[in-house]
């Protein structure tokens, strides 16, 4: 009886080694700007299954960021929840079928991203630090019979190469060429900074669904400025050199802290200062919007002034 079963498992084991469907390894996270409107994200995720069935499959976002920035906030802001040796597989990518890079990233903390080479990267990579950056060899790692589509990498070339990761039916080494860590693209910014009595950043994105407004000023930085909570600051955000909004808010630790369409200035789940309205939306009632040349800056509020409102839009 132990032989039988014994002989049971070995053919049970030679027939998963010689099948063409490899066994799942590690999370894959899709990102795109695609919607889900139509079938491309099934798709996707149908590539991705036909490499193995017991993928762990999971959806960071689809909808459109606005740009390549937002993003790459986007990624930055979910993708370290996510265990070691997870598999990003992210598609922002108004450069498809041009001469830009497919590749493959492997940070410091031990996860993977593949993306075009556009800036897509740039907040994950400095944040989780480059291990290695790699070319992806579509000779290898390109959807087979899709030869002849240039405007669906998405499909053809980074979820068949990110499953293919995830599930184990190739290493990293195999995914293409080694590049030098200079080869990445990154988009420059303005990274928070401390002058004198004031913080100061760029807003990356907005809470869209609610309107609040985020900044890259981290917590321990404004924490500087010893503004205890209750006390009001002083606000200021600019598009470029125009001055759009500049006003007083209580620090606060949560949005009911204050009476309902007041303003506030809270830690948002990033542990960056944000600001917002209570039951309303601070982007839209002020004119803000987000990117590199929108900027934020902080500061303790002059109580001897009157209050200040919104300036000009």
């Amino acid at each position: 009886m132990l032989h039988s079963s014994l002989r049971a498992l070995a053919v049970a084991l030679l027939v998963c080694l010689s099948c063409g469907v490899a066994a799942a390894r590690a999370p894959l996270v899709l990102f795109t700007d695609f919607g889900t409107a139509d079938g491309a994200v099934a798709a996707m995720k149908g590539v991705a299954y036909s490499i193995s069935q017991d993928l762990l499959v999971a959806d960071l976002s689809h909808e459109d960021p606005g740009s390549i920035f937002a993003g790459a906030y986007r990624l930055y802001q979910a993708e370290p929840y996510w265990p070691k040796g997870s598999v990003f597989v992210a598609v922002v990518d108004p450069g498809v079928g041009t001469g830009r890079l497919a590749i493959a990233l492997e940070t410091l903390s031990g996860r993977f991203f593949l993306a075009p080479n556009n800036g897509l990267l740039t907040l994950v990579a400095e944040r989780e630090g480059v291990k290695e950056v790699r070319e992806i060899d579509e000779s290898v790692n390109r959807r087979p019979g899709s030869e002849q589509s240039h405007t669906f990498h998405g499909r053809d070339i980074f979820v068949y190469a990110g499953a293919r990761l995830a599930a184990g039916a190739q290493s990293f080494e195999q995914i293409g060429r080694k590049l030098p860590p200079e080869a990445l693209v990154t988009i420059p910014y303005r990274a928070a900074e401390r002058k004198g009595d004031a913080v100061s950043g760029i807003i990356p994105v907005l809470d869209a669904h609610f309107g609040n407004v985020w900044s890259n000023i981290p917590k321990a930085l404004f924490d500087e400025l010893q503004i205890s909570l209750g006390e009001p600051v002083r606000l200021r955000i600019r598009h470029g050199d125009r001055l759009v909004a500049d006003l007083d808010a209580p620090y606060e630790r949560t949005f009911g802290d204050v009476p309902q369409g007041r303003p506030l200035v809270y830690v948002n789940s990033l542990f960056d200062m944000a600001v917002a309205l209570n039951l309303g939306d601070f982007a839209k009632s002020y004119g803000v919007d987000s990117g590199p040349d929108w900027t934020i800056e902080l500061s303790r509020a002059d109580l001897a002034r009157a209050p200040r409102g919104q300036a000009e839009k």
